[in-house]
């Protein structure tokens, strides 16, 4: 039986090693979305824009960050991500504060989806929720990484065993 379980580990920690491999996909994923952000923007300037640039953009954004929440989350890189997860203060802040932003975007892509008669805001809409549903992956994410990072949780465990 314990080498059954060993067995499943070892093998847990090779998916766990492989999802972290692809979501190495968000970089290039990033630059095809700002390969249609920034035309997006020179349109603004021309002062005609072309939305439908912005909505590949955002199509693109949104699966870039489904590929982001790929990482393992017992892992942190950055300074700044480590003192946002590490304080349950601005964990939890960080945390309704990603939730209230997907809210909200899913919230007005849907409604831009299918109230609008616009068929500029209908596809613009469809960039938003594709947007708002990667944030959903990466909000869990977020909850993971705070759950494995916070100082109060990781040293009240520390001095238990």
């Amino acid at each position: 039986m314990r080498n059954n379980i060993k067995f499943i580990d070892e093998k847990m920690k090779n998916i766990t090693q492989l999802f972290h491999i692809i979501s190495y996909l968000q970089y290039p994923l990033i630059l095809v979305a700002l390969w249609f952000y920034i035309p997006f923007i020179a349109s603004l300037s021309n002062g005609n824009a072309d939305w439908t640039q912005l909505n590949y953009s955002l199509i693109f954004f949104g699966i870039t960050v489904s590929f982001a929440t790929l990482q393992d989350t017992k892992k942190t890189s950055l300074k700044f991500e480590k003192k946002i997860w590490r304080n349950p203060k601005r964990g939890k802040v960080f945390i309704i504060a990603l939730a209230f932003m997907v809210f909200s975007l899913l919230t007005y892509g849907i409604f831009g989806y299918f109230l609008a008669s616009n068929k500029i805001i209908q596809e613009v809409s469809f960039g938003i929720i594709v947007l708002g549903i990667g944030l959903i992956g990466f909000l869990k994410s977020g909850i993971e990484v705070f759950e494995n990072h916070r100082e109060d949780k990781n040293v009240a465990a520390n001095t238990q065993s």
